[in-house]
């Protein structure tokens, strides 16, 4: 059986509170984006995992995926499964990939096996593995607060306009991201922001991590710039990871960017 794992953009982020457990409190609005990694689960004699495309940091045996099948079968009786994944969201860019892998692996193990398990459920198993886990499991756009794992649905569509994603040979660590972040409670929710015209989310949505980011690797507040002068509707960068996005009105071509750069079109 086969699950294809999209990515995520962040429109807006706020990092508000810093938690007594360690973690930050956020709010922003999760947005799926057609971009994809592909999760196979065959029948086997032993649970493994292997990791294909993309190189990813790491063992096998610490991957997302794995992790999430583990959890499952602390309550199921579930058979030995070879896990494939075929990588192609990139590492670090702030897109959910990772998370994203687990999510869909909980969905399909539970369609494999029939299951049965509610969209609440299996938030709440795949919730320990990362914050946004489980915005993949409704995998619909929401406004996301508390750790980023608590969610209210939001109306936004973004059907009719052209994204672009473009990402540099850079990765940015979340912590190392959190690390130049001085929490704060904004005077704007993202909730009420993301229903302000297109046009008028340059000056107003805002993600908190740019700022420390871009004083760290300026090649990547000039991707923006660039996306801007390529007749950008609106730019940011993608959660915490190196990822900048853009939104056009129009289709494309950034040939320019795709010289030093990933550059994913109509996503």
């Amino acid at each position: 059986m086969l699950a294809f794992a999209n990515a995520k953009i962040n429109l807006g982020l706020n990092v508000t509170q810093k938690r007594a457990d360690g973690y930050h409190n956020i709010e922003t609005v999760f947005y799926p984006v057609k971009l994809y990694d592909v999760i196979e689960l065959t029948d086997a004699d032993e649970t493994t995992c292997i990791v294909k495309g993309i190189d990813v940091p790491g063992n096998a045996e610490d991957n997302l995926c794995l992790k999430a099948f583990e959890v499952l079968k602390r309550d199921f009786d579930l058979p030995a499964q070879q896990i494939t994944l075929l990588k192609n969201i990139p590492i670090g860019a702030g897109l959910g990939g990772g998370s994203s892998d687990a999510a869909h692996l909980i969905k399909l193990v539970n369609d494999k096996f029939k299951l049965e398990l509610s969209v609440e459920v299996m938030q709440d198993y795949v919730r320990p593995l990362g914050a946004d886990c489980a915005f993949f499991i409704d995998n619909q756009p929401a406004y996301a607060f508390g750790k980023g794992d608590e969610f209210s649905s939001i109306a936004i569509d973004l059907s009719k306009y052209y994204l672009v994603l473009v990402k540099p040979p850079i990765h940015v660590a979340t912590a190392d991201a959190y690390a130049g972040i001085k929490p704060i409670i904004p005077s704007r929710s993202v909730k009420d922001l993301i229903h302000l015209p297109i046009a008028e989310w340059k000056s107003n949505l805002k993600n908190d991590f740019e700022p420390s980011v871009f004083s760290k690797y300026p090649e990547i507040e000039q991707i923006k710039t660039s996306l801007y002068q390529s007749g950008a509707l609106f730019s940011l960068m993608s959660g915490s990871g190196s990822c900048v996005y853009a939104i056009f009105d129009r289709q494309v071509s950034l040939p320019e960017l795709e010289r030093e750069n990933r550059v994913f079109y109509n996503v």
